[in-house]
């Protein structure tokens, strides 16, 4: 008998729910910022000054979200909204003194998630499970109706 393929699907979905409750708690106790909160910093860390819609998409959210995430961000002082100097209607984000401080402490609890994540695992195998996810993201683009 063949022994059932692996319920990749499952294990994924499964995996990722299970992860970001972790996530959600180490982050709490490190600083309160949500993982969300963290992939804009990260982001602005790289990218200060960007258009909301250009977080929405490195990110993989919805603009529409990411304008309410960004709405509270500004209000505990983590970011700041401006209008585009070439497009008044258009808003870019930057991050605050109190956006980079808290950036840096969800680097230092990233770095333990990562250690967490790779525990027990060779580089290589390590190599081709980032390999297998980075794939997915061009297997199933955003808003493709495949």
């Amino acid at each position: 008998m063949t022994p059932a393929p692996p319920r990749l699907m499952f294990l994924l979905s499964a995996a990722h729910r299970r992860a970001q409750r972790w996530i959600e708690a180490r982050m709490a106790q490190t600083g309160g910022l949500t993982s969300a909160q963290s992939g804009v910093l990260f982001y602005l860390g790289r990218a200060d000054g960007a258009l909301i819609g250009e977080v929405a998409e490195a990110l993989d959210a919805a603009p529409s979200a990411m304008t309410g995430l960004i709405d509270r961000m500004a209000r505990a002082g983590l970011v700041e909204r401006r209008a585009d100097p070439a497009d008044g209607r258009a808003q870019r984000v930057y991050l605050t003194e109190q956006g980079r401080a808290a950036r840096e402490v969800a680097k230092d609890g990233l770095a333990a998630i990562n250690a967490r994540l790779t525990e027990g695992f060779t580089e290589a195998e390590i190599d081709t499970v980032a390999r297998w996810l980075t794939s997915l993201q061009t297997r199933f683009p955003q808003g493709a109706d495949r």
